[in-house]
């Protein structure tokens, strides 16, 4: 069931995020799935488990998370191996998996296509394929990509090109628990105030993400 496509916008009505939409539970053989797209960049992620796990891969207290970032084209690299533990790191700080040792759950993100910000469609497409899944989170998350130009000026989920000729690019996850940063991703240079400044401006951000994922779940529950 598709959700509406909405334009999100963040507070202070100057940084703006692209278009974006999510489809959940559109595969069935993964236990959760998503599609999540920002303007022109689209990831679709899907979610294993609970399920046995490998002996050799058996946590006794707590879930095995893996995560596998699939390029659109092509093999995984070193920046898909960087990334995947990115979103392993923020996956692993909200999934309740003390609930469920001994197990394995793994997830899969497959790029469609990359306009930009990739990163924070990519959680943004996890934490949806989790919802989706039922499984046990403390909280919720999503990506915010900032783009600092060169003026200094703030660009949120910027496309290819803005993070090409940004002199500093950003990239947040943020938890809906009292806005909590779970992880962040640098490239480029920035002073600690400017870092401060994308920070604000993405959990304003969050604000509008979280909102959106709220309609999506309502939408497809009550449309079932």
């Amino acid at each position: 069931m598709a959700a509406e496509v909405a334009e999100a916008e963040a507070a202070d009505g100057q940084c703006r995020l692209r278009r974006f939409s999510c489809e959940l539970g559109l595969l069935s053989r993964p236990d959760g799935s998503a599609a999540f797209l920002q303007g022109d960049t689209s990831v679709l992620a899907g979610l294993y488990g609970p399920a046995e796990a490998k002996i050799s891969k058996e946590l006794p207290d707590r879930a095995a998370l893996d995560v596998l970032l699939r390029p659109k084209v092509g093999l995984p690299g070193v920046l898909e191996r960087s990334r995947e533990q990115l979103l392993q790191q923020t996956c692993e700080a909200v999934v309740l998996g003390v609930l469920h040792p001994r197990t394995a759950i793994s997830l899969v993100l497959q790029v469609l296509s990359d306009a930009g910000s990739l990163l924070s469609c990519c959680l943004n497409a996890a934490c949806m394929a989790l919802l989706d899944a039922g499984l046990p989170l403390s909280a919720l998350f999503c990506g915010v990509t900032c783009a600092l130009q060169p003026d200094g000026a703030i660009l949120l989920d910027p496309t290819a090109r803005q993070e090409q000729e940004a002199r500093a690019v950003l990239t947040f996850a943020i938890a809906s628990a009292e806005r909590k940063v779970l992880m962040v991703t640098t490239k480029g240079s920035c002073s600690v105030q400017e870092m401060q400044q994308c920070l604000a401006a993405a959990q304003r951000a969050a604000d509008t993400i979280f909102q959106f994922y709220r309609d999506s779940v309502r939408r497809r529950y009550s449309k079932c």
